[in-house]
């Protein structure tokens, strides 16, 4: 339950449409719901503008399914990570209408349209290898209403390509920048630009990347300052941060 909806149900209240009982219907689940296997946090929505996402690996469909169930009980939009098919068709025996993305890992289902934020969000990946980071940020973007793009395989190894696109960085109210191997990409167009940029590193790469640590330490010790760098692979986490910075300069009047 997010402030919107709140607000409606006070209002309904007030105007005589729902009785005390109803009100404390629509509440109980807060702040969270037990089911035993996990306490869903129906409060979420409340603090952070946005239901609990369900991380889903290491659970069974049937427990994913559950919690899904009762995330859009509550009128919240579902977003559900790092998903399998297997997950996908035991959410959608409960909930018919939820979407599954192949590249992302991620199962969707709106319960209403995410209110439109102002202000692009690009992201950026080095290599095509990089794409299902970038999907699970660009999905998990659309969910929380933001205007995101993706810009693909323009790493440093082909500076061109991403000079190329000199126009839309520079558009950009927040920059997702997406890279494997020894992740130079953010560096470079965190000296270009002077939107936001978050860094991602990827498990992309050979043997002495280390499954992305070589990228994270590289992003960490990057010589331009200010860059915000996520843990491995968290496509997820980069887009609900551009989320923030976003809608926080929503609320202060400096989106453009």
């Amino acid at each position: 339950m997010d402030e919107k909806k709140l607000s409606e149900l006070l209002d309904r209240f007030r105007a005589g449409e729902l009785s005390r009982d109803d009100i404390i219907g629509h509440l109980r689940g807060l702040p969270f719901e037990d089911l035993s296997f996990a306490k869903v946090d129906h409060h979420r929505a409340l603090r952070w503008g946005f239901p609990e996402v369900i991380f889903c690996r290491g659970k069974r469909p049937d427990q994913v399914a559950l919690i899904a169930q009762q995330i859009h009980a509550t009128g919240g939009n579902l977003l559900a990570t790092r998903a399998t098919p297997e997950m996908y068709e035991a959410v959608r025996e409960r909930l018919p209408e939820a979407t599954f993305d192949e590249i992302a890992g991620t199962i969707s289902c709106a319960s209403a349209p995410p209110d439109p934020l102002p202000g692009r969000c690009l992201i950026i990946t080095a290599g095509t290898s990089d794409l299902p980071v970038a999907h699970e940020a660009r999905e998990t973007a659309r969910m929380l209403g933001l205007d995101a793009s993706l810009i693909a395989d323009v790493g440093v190894a082909g500076i061109h390509r991403v000079l190329h696109f000199r126009e839309e960085l520079e558009a950009a109210a927040v920059i997702i920048v997406i890279a494997g191997m020894e992740g130079a990409l953010p560096s470079v167009v965190a000296g270009l630009v002077t939107a936001p940029v978050i860094a991602v590193p990827t498990s992309i790469g050979y043997g002495t990347s280390f499954g992305g640590v070589t990228a994270l330490l590289g992003m960490l010790n990057s010589c331009v300052p200010g860059t915000a760098v996520m843990n491995i692979d968290n496509g997820f986490g980069a887009a609900f941060l551009a989320f923030r910075i976003i809608s926080t300069q929503k609320r202060i009047g400096r989106t453009q």
